[in-house]
């Protein structure tokens, strides 16, 4: 005891003092903005927004001077920081070595979306700056624009089956192109039809596809037609559900899956590219109204729509439409000049296009049953097991049904599909 007696252990009394003068600083900075603020507001004769900001700034000062913490203390972050008005903010870029590459994939909407972050955060908050609900620092704590965000890159690679203006320039309008695929593939084929009789022809078409497994998917234009025709299908005893934006991310992941394991046959959407619709059991895409303007059916679009079908060798898009415009052609072309390429190295190299093979997975499985299911999917299951699977599986559906829990009851409900695939007789 009188040896740990002598040994000195240094106070730490300096280090609090420091942190509790700087705190203090920050404080008389936000103090004083808020004295400024205040100023402006009476000159303008808005005295309400004037005594908003003042009830709200002073209790988030006297939560931080007692507890050094305040809800939306980020709004603050300028003062903390350390930093100007208007300076870049600090972001997990400036922890990167100056020799790091930057893969930005589906760049044609990422690099909208990088300008739209920022311009869509600044707008949010001059409104709430404007009526006395912030600070004008609050604009500060911000994501980067799009001129900072490329400032702090160096190297980078843009991935994108449709790449836009800015990635092109970059490259002088000369990107490598990624056409031929492992499995073969081709880009689907595509026809154009009339929109008369349109809906009875689709119905056709899908009674082929559904005699084969294979599926369908539909784009519509608006959600009332989409509604519409999914209602008209389901009275012809056709499997077709509608995904629309209203649904949950859990539930359109549910549908795609549903989808590619049976249970439907056919999908019905506005912009099915936004769910990240990517099934091999896909060898139909039907695209209405394909010459009318707009963004939804500009060349871009459809070229990304008419690429959810090249996952199947069977891949066909049909375009129903009263005329051919000038995007439609553009989309056609490009479609076609890529199916060429991929035919020619296909004969040159004998490679028979196969059909992706992409086991169909449940993110709410419990994950050792996710890989016994995989293992039956793979056909490395003896049939007793197989059996005996099938029945645990059966007894858990049950059982999340009876407590209501049906988001798990679907998902031992795939998987029972799943196995079906592999063994006929384990539902009997």
């Amino acid at each position: 005891m009188d040896e740990l007696a002598e040994i000195s252990i240094p106070p730490s009394q300096d280090y609090v003092s420091e942190e509790g003068e700087e705190l203090t600083e920050i404080l008389a900075e936000i103090e004083k903005e808020l004295a400024f603020q205040k100023k402006h507001f009476y000159q303008e004769g808005k005295f309400l927004p004037a005594e908003r900001l003042e009830k709200r700034v002073q209790e988030d000062l006297l939560n931080l001077r007692e507890m050094g913490f305040c809800p939306g203390i980020e709004n603050y972050a300028r003062y903390f920081d350390g930093r100007k008005e208007g300076e870049t903010p600090f972001v997990l870029l400036d922890y990167f070595p100056d020799d790091f590459l930057t893969i930005i994939d589906e760049s044609h909407i990422t690099i909208p979306q990088v300008k739209a972050m920022y311009n869509t955060d600044r707008c949010r908050k001059e409104t709430l700056v404007k009526y006395g609900f912030r600070l004008p620092s609050a604009l500060d704590n911000r994501p980067l624009n799009q001129e900072e965000f490329f400032a702090k890159i160096n190297y980078a690679l843009y991935v994108s089956a449709t790449p836009g203006n800015f990635e092109l320039a970059k490259v002088n309008y000369r990107p490598v192109e990624q056409i031929i695929r492992p499995t073969g593939l081709l880009d689907p084929q595509i026809e154009v039809r009339t929109t008369r009789n349109q809906i009875a022809d689709i119905i056709e078409e899908i009674k082929v596809k559904s005699l084969h497994g294979e599926k369908v998917l539909i784009y519509a234009l608006t959600i009332a037609m989409s509604e519409d025709i999914a209602n008209y299908l389901q009275e012809r005893e056709i499997r077709v559900v509608y995904l629309h934006s209203r649904l949950e991310i859990f539930e359109r992941y549910q549908t795609i899956t549903s989808l590619r394991r049976g249970v439907y046959d056919v999908i019905v959407g506005i912009n099915l590219l936004k769910e990240g619709i990517d099934s091999p059991e896909v060898s139909l895409v039907c695209i209405l109204d394909a010459d009318k303007p707009g963004f939804l059916r500009d060349t871009r679009s459809l070229i990304q729509i008419i690429g959810r079908a090249s996952r199947n060798r069977n891949g066909k898009v049909i375009l129903y439409a009263d005329k051919i415009t000038e995007n439609m052609l553009g989309a056609i072309e490009e479609t076609n000049r890529r199916r060429q390429i991929q035919q020619a190295y296909n004969l040159w190299n004998n490679i028979t296009p196969q059909t992706v093979e992409k086991p169909v997975k449940d993110i709410v499985l419990d994950p050792l049953i996710a890989l016994l299911v995989e293992k039956a999917q793979r056909g490395e299951m003896k049939t007793e097991e197989l059996t005996k699977l099938a029945k645990d599986l059966r007894r858990q559906m049950k059982k999340f049904t009876r407590e209501f829990k049906f988001d798990q009851a679907i998902a031992f409900r795939n998987a029972l599909l799943d196995l079906e695939k592999y063994e006929k007789n384990i539902f009997e």
